[in-house]
């Protein structure tokens, strides 16, 4: 009896180091997931205010610039050909912003710049965190452009991607989140059921 317990007790331990090490590495990979490639052109629109007025024509000209440069960059599969495109095409995005401000009746002036340096916050989407720094994207600025921002990815096309439902790294330590209490597993083994 005492060798069947300890042959027990022995594939018990051994099953669970190989569960323990299996649900160890799917964190990991999970963990290491990002959905922002090092090479990507990202697209940002700051709003002129936080009004919900400047925000209603942020989203407009956000849709209208988003449906455009979509067609340009669904086919493309390299990051030199959509540099190409774009600051080819640069000039068709003003004329989409300058033609939305004039369909909304909103007289404020606006900026479209593209570059590699364009300043984004730190953000939190999901479980990734994507880190504040300077990145290659296409800014349009609308009047101020002191209120709320709304970012994407153009290339690869990430769009689909709502990053500004994500909270920026300073909201989220002003504002910190109570954690969710995990729920409790029970963990069955046939052999230890079977054994009592």
């Amino acid at each position: 009896m005492k060798k069947n317990s300890v042959l027990f007790i022995t594939l018990f331990i051994v099953l669970f180091m190989i569960g323990n090490q299996w649900w160890t590495n799917q964190r990991a990979e999970a963990s290491e997931y990002q959905v922002i490639p090092d090479e990507a052109i990202r697209l940002r629109i700051l709003a002129n205010s936080d009004d919900e007025a400047d925000q209603v024509v942020k989203r407009i000209v956000r849709d209208r610039v988003n449906q455009e440069i979509n067609k340009w960059v669904e086919e493309l599969e390299s990051i030199e050909a959509a540099r190409q495109i774009i600051q080819k095409r640069l000039p068709i995005i003003r004329d989409i912003v300058e033609q939305t401000l004039l369909d909304e009746n909103v007289t404020t002036n606006y900026q479209v710049d593209y570059d590699d340096d364009v300043q984004f916050p730190a953000k939190v989407y999901g479980n990734n965190v994507y880190p504040a720094g300077e990145y290659e994207a296409i800014l349009i600025t609308l009047g101020k452009g002191e209120g709320a921002n709304w970012w994407c990815v153009l290339f690869p096309p990430l769009c689909f991607l709502d990053f500004s439902n994500g909270t920026t790294v300073a909201a989220e330590e002003k504002n910190p989140q109570p954690e969710e209490e995990e729920e409790e597993v029970e963990v069955k083994f046939f052999f230890l059921e079977w054994f009592r």
